[in-house]
């Protein structure tokens, strides 16, 4: 079974996915074949969505859906023309909210992901800088970082540091244990003054094996041999040096990051 979904927003749509995806990864034996539609903000941009959701509608006999957050009224009345499913990811909470706090709402186009905090979001802007210059060891002043992720080549440091650097304006520094460190099984030197903000990252051998045969094909660094040896060997390193470790295997980027902001205990939110 397939069905089509539209994320439909007047700004950038992120909103609207993010929301759309946890929702429709409830429904196993479905195939959806999304298509994300953003800047709707205007009755000319509505008018053309709804057609090209319209004749979606034709082309296929089947219903679309259209997971909606433009908070213009008209523009949504515009969009259920097309006689897709509409899902407004707003409506049920409105209402409630209107009567809980005695106020209006006042909708605004862009207020989600639009620049209305410039202060948090230079912060997410240096933060990110600040994962950039400290990706993999190439700036080992850590002074200023929240956190430092720890772990063998490939096992998930670069993405997750960039991953809370643009989403939470968390400054976060990576090291990338070598084999001398690893042979000697001490923490590096750069690393004992922040030992309270070191997590380890740890992944699969065969996982792994996979991702360096990638990126270096018929490498001895990407046998699954090499990968065990330096798997072990960082193991027994944050076990010897009780630092807190997690396995990126079967977990996603967010939810490493969650996970390690729970286990440090820093609190931040989406910006």
């Amino acid at each position: 079974m397939r069905r089509t979904v539209f994320y439909v927003s007047d700004s950038t749509g992120i909103t609207a996915e993010t929301i759309g995806h946890s929702i429709l990864t409830q429904f196993d034996g479905i195939e959806f074949d999304t298509h994300r539609i953003p800047f709707v903000d205007s009755t000319d941009k509505a008018q053309a969505a709804a057609l090209r959701i319209k004749s979606e509608y034709a082309r296929s006999g089947q219903r679309p859906v259209v997971i909606n957050t433009a908070v213009d009224q008209a523009l949504s009345e515009i969009l259920a023309g097309s006689g897709a499913l509409m899902l407004d990811v707003f409506a049920p909470f409105v209402g409630p909210l209107e009567a809980e706090l005695g106020s209006k709402r006042r909708p605004a186009v862009n207020r989600a992901h639009g620049l209305v905090d410039f202060a948090r979001y230079e912060a997410r802007i240096n933060a990110t800088n600040y994962a950039l210059t400290h990706d993999d060891g190439l700036d080992v002043n850590y002074a200023e970082a929240d956190l430092i992720l720890v772990g063998v080549s490939r096992s998930g440091k670069t993405p997750t540091c960039l991953y809370m650097a643009l989403h939470f304006g968390v400054s976060a520094g990576n090291y990338p244990l070598t084999e001398d460190d690893l042979d000697k099984l001490e923490l590096p030197a750069r690393l004992r003054p922040y030992r309270a903000r070191l997590f380890g990252l740890t992944i699969e051998a065969g996982r792994l094996a996979q991702i360096r045969e990638q990126r270096r094909p018929g490498s001895t660094y990407a046998t699954l041999a090499q990968c065990r040896k330096e798997l072990a060997q960082a193991d027994q390193l944050f076990r010897r040096e009780n630092i807190p470790v997690l396995n990126t295997t079967h977990t996603s980027i967010e939810e490493i990051a969650s996970k390690i902001f729970a286990q440090l205990g820093i609190e931040r939110h989406l910006f």
